[in-house]
Order: structure tokens, then C-alpha cells, then sequence
């Protein structure tokens, strides 16, 4: 899916589960679209900022607990630290390499813990919904730090 697929499926999501596509909610999707990297809300607001300086923190706080109640961003939060903010892909599933030094989320595939899932669901019988995998340890950058 393109960056305008993801977009454009997000918005008819928030359309159809009866929330306003006002251009300020549209402008902080566009931005969490447009990211490689989780963001927390300040940083969310700042590159909102760039292109609309009429988006207040608030409605992107707002915006990000529609989409987190959605389950339609992934929210990671280490060591009582502000969550960052990822935006889901369709058919894209992942975990996360967490650092527990400065915070830094790195995500990553792995088709062996989806093998595992399966292997999982067939020894046990369990039906698996779902799962969430983060690895927490220490970036490359924090390792020497104490």
C-alpha cells in the first residue's frame, strides 16, 4: 500500500466509526503516515507544526486516543516514559526493540515468531488472537552509558 492507501484507509476508518475528518485530524494523520519512526505526541505536534500551525497539542493528543482506541497505532510507553506513537499498517505486523536507557523504539519482523505463534496454536490448542512482542536492552548509542 502507498503512504495515500494507508492514509486514505485510516481516514475512512475514523469516517465510518462516526469521528469528524476535521483538516487539523487530517493533518496529524497525514503526518503519522509520513513517518519511518514512533513519535511522541510533542514530536507528532511539532512536524504538524511545519505544515499547519493551527493544530494544537491538544488535537493531537485527541486524535492519537481516537486512533489508539481504534487499535490503529501501536503505543509504546518504557519505564513510565511518554508513549510514542506508531501508526499500523495493513498487513504489516511487527515487534519492537525497546531501549530502556533513552527510549528509542526500533521495530522488526520476524517471520520465526510468527512460526512460533503457529507452532504455539497447535501445540496448545489455543485459538491466538493476537500478540506483542518488545524486546527491552539498550541501544547501540546507550551502551557504554551507566
Amino acid at each position: 500500500m502507498t503512504p495515500s492507501d494507508i492514509e486514505q484507509a485510516t481516514l475512512r476508518v475514523l469516517k465510518h466509526e462516526g469521528h469528524k475528518l476535521t483538516p487539523q485530524r487530517r493533518a496529524v494523520i497525514k503526518a503519522l503516515v509520513e513517518s519511518p519512526c514512533h513519535l511522541t505526541p510533542a514530536q507528532l505536534h511539532s512536524v504538524v507544526q511545519r505544515e499547519r500551525s493551527d493544530v494544537g497539542l491538544v488535537t493531537v493528543y485527541r486524535t492519537l486516543r481516537v486512533l489508539a482506541d481504534l487499535h490503529m497505532v501501536c503505543e509504546i510507553s518504557v519505564d513510565g516514559r511518554q508513549p510514542t506513537y506508531f501508526l499500523r499498517r495493513p498487513q504489516e505486523h511487527h515487534h519492537h526493540l525497546v531501549c530502556s536507557a533513552c527510549g528509542q523504539v526500533v521495530d522488526f519482523t520476524s517471520k520465526d515468531v510468527e512460526r512460533l505463534a503457529h507452532r504455539l496454536a497447535e501445540d496448545t490448542g489455543f485459538q491466538i488472537e493476537g500478540h506483542v512482542l518488545e524486546f527491552i536492552g539498550r541501544c547501540p548509542a546507550c551502551q557504554g552509558t551507566a
